[in-house]
C-alpha cells in the first residue's frame, strides 16, 4: 500500500535480496541495518521453523505463471479462472470495470454466516496478497474435504476481489489509469474502482474486511535493523484513536494472524501506522462497521519476487478465515495485535563507504555513495541520493571500499560551468579500482544487482 508510509518512502515498492560478499583484496560486503538483520531469516530456499500443515500443503495449490510479481490482469486470471470456473464450490462474476474498462471480478467461497470482504492489488504494483489469493482458490477448489475448507465453508460467507486495479497492474503502478491512489479514493468515491469497492461494502455489510497491501522493504521494525516482512493494522475509524466493538474484532483477529505467521517470519512482524485518515478505505470501512485487517507484506531475503511471503500469506489469511468461521478469534486477547513493535524508519538501499572519488581535473575526494534502486527487490535502476560524509544514514547493504578508488562513468558526470560534478539523482554506473586510472578493477557497478560474490581482480560487473 500504504497508507501514508510511502510519502515518507519515496522509492516506495518492496523486496529485496541480500548479497553476501567478502573481497579477498579490497571490498568487503558488510551487512549493515539489512533487510533481515539479526536475528537472520532462513533463506526462501530453507525450510521455515514453522510446522504449519497449511505451509507444506502450499506445493500442491500454488497457481503456476504467477512466479514473476509483476503480471497484468489477463495472466492472472488465465490463471484462475479455469480453477473458480472448474471448481464445485466457488463462483466468479463480473462486478464492474475499471477507468479503462477492464473487468474487475468478485469470487465468492462458502455459504456460512459471517460474511467477510477481502480486496487486494487496489495498488497495482503491490501482488504478493493477489498471488496468494490464487492458491487459496486452487486450494479450495481442489480440496474441498479438508477440514479446513470445509470449515471455512461451513461457517463463512467470502467475497473476494483480487486485483481491484487491473489497470495499475496491467502497467505495475501504484495509481489507477487516471492517475488516482484508490486507497485515498474511499470518502470521494470519483474512481469507478474505489466506488465498486465502497458499494460492495454497503450492500453486504460484511463482517469482516481484508485490505491486502504491500509495503516497502525499507522499513524496519522499530528501532532495530530488522526489515518488516509482515505488518498488521487495526485501523482507527476516529481521530481519537478509540476502541469500539468493530475495531476490537479486527484487533483480535489480527492477533490471529500474528501468530500464524510468526513461526515462518518470527522477529519480522510490527504494527503498522495507525493515524486515521479519513480518506482511507481501511480506515472508512472500520468507521462504516466492518471489522478491517490491514495486512502489509514488506521484504524477505533471497525472494526478489516474494514468492516466500506469497506463501506466508497463504497460512496466514487461511487461519484467520479458519478463526472467523469457528469464533474462535473472539478467545484470542488484544495482546498479541497491541504489543506488536510498531514500524520504524525505512532506510536506503546501498551505501558504499571508505572509497576516494576520483572526477577529471579535480583533487582527489574521500566520499560515500548512498544509493536507492527504482526497484530494490529486483535492485534495478540504481540512483545516487546523496554524496560525501553518509553521518548518520543507513542501508539495507553497505560496501567498504578501504580507500579504492570510485571512478565514475561518463554517464554519470555533469559539465557546468566549466566543472565536472556528480549531483544527487544521476544514474549509478562507476568502476571501483586499486589505482586511479583504472587498470586494477575489483568492481564494476552499472546500476544494478549486487556486487560479485568475490572480488579477485577480474571485472565484476554488474
Amino acid at each position: 500500500m500504504t497508507t501514508d508510509a510511502s510519502n515518507r518512502d519515496p522509492g516506495h515498492s518492496a523486496g529485496g535480496s541480500i548479497p553476501a560478499v567478502v573481497s579477498a583484496l579490497a571490498v568487503s560486503l558488510v551487512a549493515a541495518a539489512v533487510l533481515v538483520a539479526a536475528p537472520p531469516p532462513v533463506s526462501a530456499q530453507e525450510p521455515p521453523a514453522g510446522d504449519d500443515e497449511l505451509w507444506s500443503l502450499h506445493d500442491s495449490v500454488e497457481a503456476p505463471g504467477l512466479e514473476s510479481r509483476k503480471f497484468g490482469p489477463d495472466e492472472y486470471w488465465g490463471a484462475v479462472l479455469p480453477v473458480v470456473e472448474g471448481s464445485t464450490n466457488l463462483s466468479v462474476e463480473p462486478v464492474g470495470e475499471s477507468a479503462e474498462g477492464r473487468t474487475i471480478r468478485s469470487v465468492r467461497f462458502g455459504s456460512g454466516e459471517t460474511s467477510v470482504l477481502l480486496w487486494s492489488q487496489m495498488h497495482g504494483d503491490e501482488s504478493t496478497a493477489t498471488m496468494a489469493l490464487a492458491d487459496i482458490f486452487r486450494f479450495f477448489a481442489g480440496h474441498p474435504d479438508h477440514p479446513v475448507v470445509r470449515t471455512i465453508a461451513e461457517g463463512a460467507t467470502l467475497h473476494f476481489v483480487p486485483m481491484l486495479n487491473p489497470d495499475g497492474a496491467e502497467r505495475f503502478q501504484r495509481r489507477n489509469a487516471q492517475g488516482v491512489d484508490i486507497n485515498r479514493d474511499a470518502r470521494q468515491q470519483a474512481t469507478p474502482e474505489g466506488r465498486l469497492l465502497a458499494g460492495m461494502q454497503e450492500r453486504m455489510q460484511p463482517d469482516f474486511g481484508f485490505n491486502l497491501h504491500d509495503q516497502s522493504a525499507r522499513t524496519r521494525v522499530e528501532d532495530t535493523g530488522r526489515g518488516v516482512a509482515i505488518a498488521l493494522l487495526a485501523p482507527e475509524y476516529n481521530e481519537a484513536g478509540d476502541v469500539n466493538d468493530v475495531r476490537g474484532r479486527a484487533m483480535r483477529l489480527a492477533g490471529v494472524i500474528r501468530r500464524a505467521v510468526e513461526p515462518f517470519v518470527g522477529g519480522h512482524v510490527a504494527r503498522y501506522d495507525a493515524d486515521f485518515n479519513p480518506r482511507a478505505f481501511g480506515d472508512l470501512m472500520t468507521k462504516w462497521g466492518t471489522s478491517t485487517v490491514l495486512v502489509e507484506s514488506g521484504g524477505w531475503r533471497d525472494d526478489p519476487q516474494k514468492q516466500y511471503l506469497r506463501r506466508v500469506n497463504f497460512v496466514g489469511l487461511l487461519r484467520a478465515l479458519e478463526s472467523i468461521a469457528t469464533g474462535s478469534w473472539a478467545d484470542v486477547s488484544r495482546d498479541p495485535y497491541e504489543e506488536l513493535p510498531e514500524n520504524g524508519r525505512w532506510v536506503e538501499d546501498l551505501m558504499v563507504l571508505g572509497g576516494t572519488l576520483a572526477l577529471p581535473d579535480l583533487p582527489p575526494l574521500e566520499a560515500g555513495l548512498l544509493i536507492r534502486y527504482e526497484d530494490p527487490l529486483e535492485r534495478t535502476g540504481a540512483r545516487v541520493v546523496d554524496i560525501g560524509d553518509m553521518g548518520e544514514a543507513e542501508a539495507r547493504d553497505t560496501v567498504h571500499l578501504d580507500g579504492a578508488w570510485i571512478i565514475p562513468d561518463e554517464s554519470m558526470l555533469r559539465r557546468r560551468a566549466g566543472a565536472v560534478q556528480i549531483q544527487p539523482d544521476v544514474r549509478a554506473s562507476f568502476t571501483v579500482a586499486r589505482d586511479r586510472e583504472g587498470e586494477r578493477t575489483v568492481w564494476v557497478f552499472r546500476g544494478r544487482g549486487e556486487p560479485p560474490a568475490s572480488l579477485d581482480g577480474a571485472d565484476g560487473s554488474r
